[in-house]
């Protein structure tokens, strides 16, 4: 191990790997270090709740670059290392095995850990996050002797991981706290259809409903959730779909601006010098979001943050304010987002949820801030440019699918 790094990226998630490709596209030819609390080589993220958890990519499927990519650019793979302390002033790290790593630059890219649940019986070891593939692979490894999953949370993770065990043969139940899934991140319209399509899976949702603890056996395994209402569901495994925490810790400890994670400026700067963060632990003002402090968990904003940072590195001028858009594959629905919902005071059903087929738009203000889109890629990539530019699209026109979103007229 080097004990200095023109580059170190700390996170060899998304960010972090694009990071450091980035730089070599460039044709930066400082030394760079990749530190990844995990063994593997970096992977993509999105396929751990879809295709590698029903069996259909294997992990070598899933790798961001070949095994061989990382040595041919010279690019150090620091792999099973976690750093425990930074040192803004010497510009060192310190490792959790004691070894000190010097810096030019930092780009701090570690995204989160998961959200678990808090409450009696909650350690229990059948109980399980979906954030990297040793997560995944314990649930593999169980799913043999499963017959009841329940997952708690009804946001994306919940209800792809839903979808794949339903595929996979399992009874599933869904818990969520709140009176609707997807009810932070979407509309009444996509949460209800979502409901009705994993209903129609077989999936039981439960809704306004929260966990106080689970029932173990005397091995420690959970075998049942207990809500707040005094009902306990049986199950043989169980999987927390929550939201993830910002991994800071170092940063904060060593004086940088946070808040919901670390704060950057618009090139991915954090306030303490020659450091920069990106990806999921990283708040930014974003003009999608009324230039609020928010943080983003996608691919999309990982990759485009690492730009960013790339460039402002090598001196070019490079400013984050990219679209952002996510997506979700469940059953053989495909959605698309492009935009912010967050706060919309409006929104338009464009075609008939019950095709399976359909978008809905959301509006703030009299002007396009996101749209959803199911199986309705032309909507998606068309009504881009309203939620880009804030256009005001005629909603009578909008209504008709006969009308290409490029073709309907603006107010």
């Amino acid at each position: 191990m080097n004990a200095f790094y023109d580059i170190l990226i700390v996170g060899a998630g998304h960010a972090g790997a694009q990071a450091a490709i980035a730089l070599r596209q460039k044709k930066f030819e400082g030394s760079i270090g990749l530190v990844g609390n995990e063994k593997y080589p970096p992977y993509e993220r999105p396929p751990l709740s879809k295709e590698y958890l029903a069996g259909d990519k294997p992990f070598e499927r899933i790798l961001l670059r070949p095994e061989s990519f990382w040595p041919e650019r010279e690019i150090d793979l620091l792999t099973g290392n976690r750093v425990s302390k930074i040192d803004p002033v010497a510009k060192k790290v310190t490792l959790t095995s004691d070894d000190e790593i010097g810096y030019g630059k930092l780009i701090w890219a570690t995204g989160g850990s998961p959200r678990m649940l808090d409450c009696p019986g909650s350690q229990a070891r059948n109980i399980h996050a979906v954030r990297s593939r040793a997560d995944v692979d314990k649930i593999m490894a169980a799913l043999p002797s499963v017959e009841k999953a329940v997952v708690v949370g009804g946001g994306y993770i919940g209800l792809e991981a839903a979808a794949v065990l339903t595929k996979l043969g399992k009874q599933v139940t869904i818990v969520e706290s709140l009176d609707r899934v997807l009810s932070r991140v979407a509309g009444e319209p996509l949460s209800r259809f979502y409901e009705a399509e994993h209903r129609r899976q077989g999936v039981t949702i439960e809704l306004e409903a929260s966990v106080s603890g689970f029932e173990t056996n005397d091995e420690g395994i959970a075998t049942a959730v207990t809500l707040a209402d005094g009902r306990t569901l049986a199950a043989d495994m169980f999987v927390v779909g929550i939201g993830i925490i910002p991994e800071t810790g170092p940063l904060v400890a060593a004086g940088a601006a946070t808040g919901n994670g670390v704060d950057v400026d618009s090139h991915c700067r954090t306030s303490l010098d020659d450091i920069y963060a990106i990806g999921d632990c990283a708040a930014h003002s974003n003009a999608f979001a009324d230039g609020a402090m928010i943080r983003l968990e996608s691919v999309q904003n990982a990759n485009d943050q690492a730009k960013v940072a790339a460039l402002d590195i090598i001196g070019e001028e490079a400013e984050y304010d990219s679209v952002p858009w996510f997506w979700s594959n469940q059953y053989d629905l495909k959605l698309q987002t492009v935009g912010l919902s967050a706060g919309h005071d409006s929104h338009v059903v464009r075609g008939d949820p019950d095709s399976r087929s359909f978008s809905v738009i959301y509006y703030r203000d009299g002007k396009v801030v996101a749209l959803d889109c199911v199986n309705a890629t032309k909507d998606y990539v068309q009504g881009r440019k309203a939620v880009v530019e804030g256009l005001n699209l005629d909603k009578n026109e909008l209504v008709d699918t006969d009308i290409p979103i490029k073709e309907v007229g603006v107010r």
